[in-house]
């Protein structure tokens, strides 16, 4: 038996054991679904050439300027990933990690990085999720007039394939009718509204508290989250160390684990299938 064989079945051992589930995930979670990769410019580039043309980076495009310099520009480039959500499936591995999160005695939570929504599209319930970076699917104002933030809803923004460029009418505030923008946390951002999220991960911190004071043990699956930006991971650790928890991380890259946790170098749907099969 290989060394990854031990750890996926010492993985197997930790999650049939365990009291409750805590899921951490990354853009990785979302490739498998058939979600663009962004990692590294080559990828965002092959997956938006628009913007391989104007040379601009992911990071570059994902700052709230552009609302102001070039507002069809920007909603072209998040309409377009709002879209791309609306009609994505999520992979089968969503559905395993639920049906094994909900006969915990203690349940579940996810905390995940990724502003999809694919965890509520696949039946995880809403109240038991942070998207520490907010939700392409909440709409916020960009001044902002208020803490205001709204559902999308059924919102369509249409785009000019041609030039790349939103058509407008787009998205307006319903309180002073200036433009909107994704309430999603961009680089160099500070006028993100985050009351949503705060309300979000106060709830998983009364989750994790609850757990600890029942003596619940808890497991931890991380799965594709990277280190360029590397909340998802600080998280996974952190809540390992002062909850007791076991951290199984899932990456085919950056799948290194401290001392006494286990490491599965898979991608998110072939590790949650390989745990899942082991059970």
């Amino acid at each position: 038996m290989t060394n990854i064989d031990d750890n996926i079945k010492e993985a197997a051992e930790c999650v049939k054991k365990a009291d409750a589930l805590l899921i951490t995930a990354g853009a990785g979670m979302g490739v498998d679904s058939g979600l663009p990769d962004f990692r590294g410019n080559q990828g965002f580039w092959n997956a938006y050439p628009a913007f391989a043309r104007l040379g601009k980076s992911f990071s570059q495009m994902a700052n709230p300027q552009w609302f102001d310099t070039n507002p069809r520009l920007a909603w072209a480039f998040y309409g377009h990933r709002l879209n791309l959500y609306r009609t994505t499936v999520p992979h089968k591995g969503f559905n395993q990690l639920l049906e094994i999160g909900k006969v915990k005695k203690g349940g579940y939570f996810v905390f995940t990085s990724n502003v999809d929504g694919q965890f509520q599209k696949a039946g995880f319930e809403e109240e038991l999720i942070e998207e520490c970076h907010g939700s392409i699917h909440h709409f916020q104002c960009v001044t902002p007039c208020s803490s205001y933030n709204w559902n999308a809803g059924n919102v369509k923004i249409r785009i000019d394939e041609d030039t790349f460029k939103a058509i407008e009418p787009l998205p307006e505030c319903p309180n002073c009718g200036k433009l909107a923008r994704p309430n999603i946390l961009m680089f160099g951002d500070w006028t993100w509204i985050q009351d949503r999220t705060a309300d979000q991960g106060e709830r998983l911190y009364q989750w994790l508290n609850k757990n600890k004071n029942y003596n619940l043990k808890l497991v931890i699956i991380e799965l594709g989250a990277g280190t360029a930006v590397a909340t998802v991971r600080y998280q996974s650790e952190g809540v390992a160390s002062r909850y007791g928890g076991t951290l199984i991380r899932i990456n085919p890259r950056d799948f290194d684990v401290p001392a006494g946790h286990i490491s599965l170098p898979f991608g998110a749907a072939e590790g949650i299938e390989k745990i899942f099969q082991a059970l």
